[in-house]
């Protein structure tokens, strides 16, 4: 795949952006990257004039861009999402720097459309919004000024994209074809089922235990042959 080919497949999200200007600057640091996708999250204001002006000329990412209601449905479809945060999280995922983790984002693009997760300006995401994520990612600012605006962020993310497709490296040895991010939402929620009524998982006493599950399984990316195997096991402890 070329990297115009690769930079079509990744859906760069905003959730819950409070400015419509970062929108219209989010926009205008996609374009100048080859980037084409973006998708709203509950945003304050949509579609704005403060926005259109911002983007400077990129007026169809603005005019194409989709506005749903939870993340959720913001990454329905995708195969791989990251998400940019600016602190660690005790139970998410190993973190990525920027540049590392952009030849991991690109790679996916291989298997179907990947995601790039902002969160809102002033407390960015929230934990739960990074359990939905595969990846946290974070930009190596100076620890003196770490105040990074979102459409700067968006555009070192846009650029960093940009070089790692133009050089994407070898393909990763997959055996067979993704999960989905309804398929893996699918199978925790079947997993939430099966070990709440087995007794082992108390929702009101085991607070960590669930976001310990979801980080063990985030270390891999499961493909859609384990995934039918996982619930298979799943629906057979059930019938026991």
């Amino acid at each position: 795949m070329n990297h115009d080919g690769a930079l079509e497949r990744v859906r760069v999200v905003l959730s819950r952006t409070s400015h419509p200007g970062n929108i219209g600057a989010a926009a205008r640091a996609m374009k100048t990257m080859g980037l084409s996708q973006l998708v709203l999250v509950s945003p304050h204001s949509f579609p704005d004039p403060v926005a259109t002006a911002r983007a400077a000329g990129a007026d169809d990412i603005l005019a194409n861009a989709r506005v749903v209601g939870s993340l959720a449905e913001a990454l329905e479809g995708t195969v791989f999402a990251a998400a940019l945060t600016a602190r660690r999280r005790e139970l998410a995922v190993p973190m990525k720097w920027a540049r590392d983790a952009a030849g991991d984002i690109v790679s996916r693009t291989s298997f179907g459309d990947v995601a790039l997760v902002f969160g809102n300006e002033t407390v960015g995401l929230s934990n739960e919004d990074v359990a939905l994520c595969h990846m946290p990612v974070k930009i190596p600012v100076s620890a003196e000024y770490s105040s990074l605006n979102l459409g700067a962020a968006v555009q070192v993310l846009c650029y960093e994209l940009r070089m790692a497709a133009l050089d994407p490296g070898e393909p990763p040895n997959l055996e067979s074809e993704l999960a989905t991010f309804e398929q893996v939402e699918g199978f925790f929620s079947h997993l939430d089922r099966a070990i709440t009524a087995s007794g082992f998982f108390h929702p009101s006493n085991s607070k960590r235990l669930w976001p310990r599950l979801r980080r063990l399984f985030g270390r891999i990316q499961l493909e859609k042959d384990e995934i039918n195997i996982l619930r298979g096991m799943l629906t057979a402890f059930e019938k026991k």
